[in-house]
């Protein structure tokens, strides 16, 4: 006997593009993937946005491809669910019109606004007390302060304050609301009682206009409400596919990668790079580095972010001129330690170590080591080294794990996963699906249609049969390489002290 497909569409709306998945619930099978791209804005003084009008056209592109790559009907799509990239800002008029391009995560120009901030809460102690986190550079209450200083007539006109998930669920449904995930990297939001921090609002803007420009607050396993039938026809599903509640990229991949409950540890190799963990209870780290965020799935995900990572990698390799095989190869040729050559990549600033005024160095170049290769090996020990940085404050704050699940463009590279095997002194595998959180998306998509018809529907049973490991990749670190790596990543450490 046939069993009827049980199928969803996920969405991951990234800063270098967007992905769409397909997964059918019932056999946990990835059916069909699609991708579009995006461009950014880039300006002086670290500006980074983007025209959330490509997001918009990029959804479409990519669910079309996903669509026809899984050979499937459109109309049999049940559920949707967004990922978005955190901490961006999108604006609204009352009409629901975006006001102004989406400022992302990785902007940096807000750095004055951040400190001018810190200092109100009392610095990091004082930020850490009142919100559970610890407001940083790329948070969304900076760009808040930023566009009242900057564009004040603007400023005037705003009705909705909305992260990117949310702005997309707004076009798919016309509802304005926020999952607690995502929300609590806003920076005016308290991670342990799960709520704006509307006083902190008003200290930017007295008149209250913030405020009211929240949108609401919905549970993970709660759905926004139904697509409106001519954005389905845009995109070619089902008028009456249920509209997840969504969230951050981070705590979508925690769901795509099966990290919903304590034990595991995800590392992401993206554009960025992360590394978190999930908690039962809301984690009260003493190092402002660690981000006590909620989680898309009911708990806490304690995370670690650094800016540069696969952007770093790209630079270094399109400055060399070199393809990705031949970057690969280069790679392999170098010694660990790239014969004492260190690239410190922050080119973007960096959040994990906190030095957002930092530029990238490049440190103990001689004339026998500056070689094409050592360059290579260089780039990638320093963007790894800063995930073992942060991976070292999630330890201490004990939270631990046999392996690490690896995700993100990176994870591809089988050199690249015994490098952070090797550092983290831990084995590595890569989950079945890359792109885990989009499919994080499409099974939070699953589990909110689903509870529509029964409400005890468990997330972790859905995690367990969508979610799957690829044993070709385990990678375990090599005792010798571990070894060799100590004095390399103390040299880093040091480096870094003078900074």
């Amino acid at each position: 006997m046939k069993t009827t497909a049980t199928l969803y569409l996920g969405i991951d709306c990234g800063t270098q593009g967007t992905k769409a998945l397909i997964l059918d619930s019932h056999s946990g099978q990835v059916l069909g993937l699609g991708a579009a791209p995006h461009s950014l804005i880039s300006g002086a003084h670290g500006r980074r946005e983007q025209d959330t009008g490509q997001w918009l056209q990029a959804c479409i592109d990519a669910t079309r491809q996903a669509l026809q790559a899984a050979g499937v009907d459109g109309q049999q799509i049940l559920g949707v669910g967004v990922s978005g990239q955190q901490h961006g800002l999108v604006l609204l008029d009352d009409q629901g019109q975006v006001l102004r391009p989406a400022k992302l995560w990785c902007d940096t120009e807000t750095l004055a606004q951040n400190q001018r901030l810190l200092d109100y809460l009392g610095g990091e102690q004082g930020s850490l007390d009142r919100l559970g986190v610890v407001i940083a550079p790329g948070y969304t209450v900076s760009k808040l302060l930023w566009t009242r200083e900057q564009y004040p007539q603007l400023f005037q006109r705003i009705a909705q304050v909305l992260l990117p998930h949310d702005y997309l669920n707004y076009w798919l449904t016309g509802r304005c609301c926020s999952e607690y995930g995502d929300a609590s990297g806003s920076g005016y939001f308290n991670v342990r009682s799960r709520d704006w921090d509307r006083a902190l609002l008003a200290h930017i803007d007295p008149e209250g206009r913030l405020e009211q420009a929240l949108p609401e607050l919905i549970e993970a396993h709660q759905p926004v409400g139904r697509i409106r039938p001519p954005i389905a026809r845009l995109l070619g599903i089902n008028p009456r596919a249920l509209v997840s509640s969504g969230g951050g990229d981070n705590m979508l991949g925690a769901i795509g990668t099966g990290n919903i409950q304590p034990g595991l540890i995800t590392m992401s190799l993206g554009s960025s790079g992360t590394v978190y963990a999930y908690a039962d209870e809301p984690p009260a780290s003493p190092q402002a580095s660690v981000a006590s965020f909620c989680s898309s799935s009911g708990g806490w995900l304690p995370l670690i972010c650094t800016m540069n990572l696969t952007n770093a990698t790209t630079l270094v390799r399109e400055l060399l001129g070199l393809d990705l095989a031949s970057f690969n190869q280069r790679l392999g040729q170098a010694p660990i330690g790239a014969e004492g050559l260190c690239l410190l990549p922050f080119f973007n600033g960096e959040r994990v170590p906190a030095l957002p005024h930092a530029q990238g160095s490049l440190l103990g170049m001689t004339l026998d080591n500056l070689t094409q290769a050592n360059l290579c090996r260089a780039v990638v020990e320093g963007t790894t080294f800063g995930l073992r940085y942060g991976l070292d404050l999630l330890r201490a704050n004990g939270l631990h794990s046999r392996s690490i699940r690896l995700i993100g463009g990176g994870s591809k590279s089988p050199l690249w996963r015994q490098i952070v095997a090797d550092i983290m002194d831990t084995p590595v595998i890569c989950t079945g699906q890359a792109e885990a959180a989009a499919l994080g998306a499409a099974i939070q998509a699953a589990w909110c249609h689903g509870r529509e018809s029964d409400p005890s529907l468990d997330l972790a049973s859905l995690c367990e049969r969508c979610v799957s490991l690829d044993p070709a990749s385990q990678t375990w670190p090599v005792p010798e390489h571990v070894k060799a790596y100590g004095p390399v990543y103390e040299r880093y450490r040091q480096h870094l002290a003078t900074l």
